[in-house]
């Protein structure tokens, strides 16, 4: 059982389910009180014949069920082999983790923007400290099964990968040190300026960037210089793209981290519908991982 291992083996947590134990068990924590709430909410606005207590109980405890769905977001088997390895059957693997997906999202937000938007006031003060860094911005693809359809398989055809795909884009704190704006599941063929002004327009307008060849033409960007036909790079615009190389490194870091789980790397087995709420559910988690996200205890 995947679960008691953990117990017996703490400090081998991150490597299974890709964050610390101790940030599992904050995790444990919010999401029992979270799901208790929903619970409490549920039987208020059931109209009741028998007694509540009834019914089949749950195979697996609530820590368990938390653990299946981070082990599937971690490793991604087949929910045949999930369901084996947390002794249940393939549908309630499945089942399980399509319960606690939305529970997750809800208690683990995918970026600080996001964290913040429910307050006006400390979102526009956010806005307004961001403008003091120069933020990090790259773009990511991930396959996608090939749609029966030909106009579908054209929309999602990425030139660039030469295959089906599913762009995303994230925009991060100098060093790496959070994700400020993530944007998730727009068809591969998409331009990653078209993305990347779709995303400005959450910022203030005097918000600093730097990003690669990809976003040249875009406003407050810095991107590095394009050598011309025939024609070589200076001296001085080759130190310039290197050292802006070494800054923005650290956005290629928090990529890593979000491709360390292998539902954000692999081919996308899950229905298209759920992408957005499993990729932004997987940014919460490495905002978690890396510290940025401290849960409520």
């Amino acid at each position: 059982m995947v679960f008691d291992y953990i117990q017996k083996y703490p400090l081998r947590t991150k490597q299974i389910l890709g964050i610390s134990y101790e940030q599992l068990q904050s995790l444990l924590h919010c999401a029992s009180k979270r799901h208790q709430e929903i619970k409490i909410q549920q039987e208020r606005q059931k109209i009741r014949v028998n007694a509540a207590g009834g019914g089949r109980k749950e195979l697996l405890s609530i820590p368990e069920q938390v653990c299946l769905c981070l082990f599937y977001l971690r490793q991604m088997p087949t929910f045949q082999v999930l369901g084996m390895l947390f002794r249940v059957s393939k549908t309630e693997a499945n089942d399980t983790f399509h319960d606690w997906i939305p529970i997750l999202r809800d208690i683990l937000p995918s970026s600080l923007l996001e964290q913040v938007s429910n307050n006006e006031s400390d979102l526009l003060f956010v806005q307004e400290v961001l403008t003091n860094f120069r933020l990090l911005v790259d773009s990511l693809e991930q396959p996608i099964y090939r749609h029966s359809d030909q106009q579908e398989q054209q929309k999602y055809f990425s030139g660039k990968k030469r295959q089906h795909t599913l762009k995303s884009q994230m925009i991060g704190m100098p060093e790496g040190k959070d994700i400020v704006e993530v944007e998730v599941g727009v068809p591969g063929p998409t331009a990653d300026i078209k993305l990347f002004r779709q995303s400005q327009q959450k910022f203030d307008k005097s918000q600093p960037f730097s990003g690669d060849k990809g976003f040249q033409g875009g406003e407050n960007i810095t991107t590095p210089h394009k050598r011309k036909p025939k024609r070589e790079l200076t001296q001085q615009q080759k130190d310039e793209n290197k050292a802006l190389s070494s800054n923005r490194i650290f956005i290629e870091h928090l990529i890593r981290l979000l491709k360390i789980f292998r539902i954000a790397s692999q081919r996308f087995r899950l229905k298209l519908d759920t992408y957005e709420q499993i990729i932004l559910t997987v940014c919460g988690l490495v905002r978690l991982r890396i510290g940025s996200l401290i849960l409520p205890t």
